[in-house]
């Protein structure tokens, strides 16, 4: 192996050793012999990129991920992913609904996503809305901190959840002003419109397809009062990441902590909802949404938003 190539995957392994979720459970002289022995005679840093996709798999936090330099640039483009399903409308009996599809991108693309779902909240009657509809079903992942910056009105001020890393250190999410942040800190986007009123009784849908900052943010619905999930279990990934950017612009994106809810629950697995409804693949039953239906009609029970 030339020295530059044993150098970058050092490093990458370094950064594997001293930040993974799973570090005190892996047997790191193992792990490093079998990289090294996979990027036996490897000559270009991209030579050793195999190894380190394996040294990740082999973590087993099922959420590690190495991006090649062209992936990475695709994925940190200007572009956003799911703008299209960010949607927010007024259901029947005064009830609001806001879709929430994962975004990954550009600090533009989080900008643009959080102006849109904030314009989606306030077109689904954020004033008067008697309950809400959280549809997480297409949030596959990226970016947790655009949608709680989306929905921090409707989960209400306070606490609502928190990293937990391999040494159980806690790093707390709040909602301040409609707007979330961490240990304090503002993470971005500045106030947010604040409901009127008391807390409102919402409903969050879920899917096998809700994953990682989809999962995040079902999280920090738990334990909120009013509450109640409907659909499928999520993905089975909420965990947070932090990517690291190698030296030839390829990213390794680690899995570093669990979330958390405001009770103080972690989670690393799929996490099944309250009320499960099965997705319905029958021609019959695909212009009908069983899931949303169960989750107004449980709203419809509600004292905020039962109707003489």
């Amino acid at each position: 192996m030339s020295p530059s190539a044993r150098t970058y995957l050092s490093q990458a392994l370094n950064i594997m050793e001293k930040h993974s979720l799973l570090r005190h459970k892996v047997d790191w002289s193992d792990l490093r012999s079998r990289a090294y022995s996979q990027a036996r005679g490897a000559q270009k840093t991209a030579d050793t990129y195999g190894a380190i996709a394996s040294a990740l798999n082999s973590l087993g936090d099922g959420h590690s991920v190495f991006w090649e330099p062209d992936v990475a640039k695709e994925r940190y483009g200007a572009s956003a992913v799911g703008l299209d399903g960010l949607e927010g409308r007024s259901l029947r009996n005064g009830v609001g609904y806001i879709s929430l599809p994962g975004v990954q991108g550009s600090q533009e693309a989080y900008d643009q996503y959080v102006r849109q779902g904030r314009d989606a909240v306030a077109k689904a009657g954020a004033a008067e809305a008697c309950g809400w509809v959280v549809d997480l079903r297409s949030s596959v992942g990226g970016n947790m901190w655009p949608l709680l910056a989306v929905v921090g009105p409707i989960l209400g001020d306070g606490k609502v959840g928190a990293f937990v890393d391999a040494n159980g250190e806690e790093s707390v999410w709040s909602i301040r002003h409609g707007s979330p942040h961490v240990d304090g800190e503002l993470v971005g986007w500045g106030d947010n419109q604040p409901l009127a009123g008391r807390t409102r009784p919402v409903a969050v849908l879920t899917s096998r397809q809700t994953a990682s900052a989809g999962e995040g943010v079902a999280v920090a619905f738990r334990g909120r009062p009013d509450t109640r999930s409907f659909g499928e279990q999520t993905n089975g990934v909420p965990t947070g990441n932090k990517p690291y950017r190698l030296s030839d612009g390829a990213v390794l994106v680690l899995t570093e902590v669990k979330d958390a809810d405001r009770t103080g629950r972690a989670y690393d697995a799929p996490m099944p909802p309250d009320t499960e409804i099965a997705n319905n693949s029958r021609p019959a039953a695909r212009n009908r949404d069983d899931v949303l239906k169960a989750a107004q009609s449980w709203l419809r029970r509600q004292a905020a938003c039962r109707r003489p």
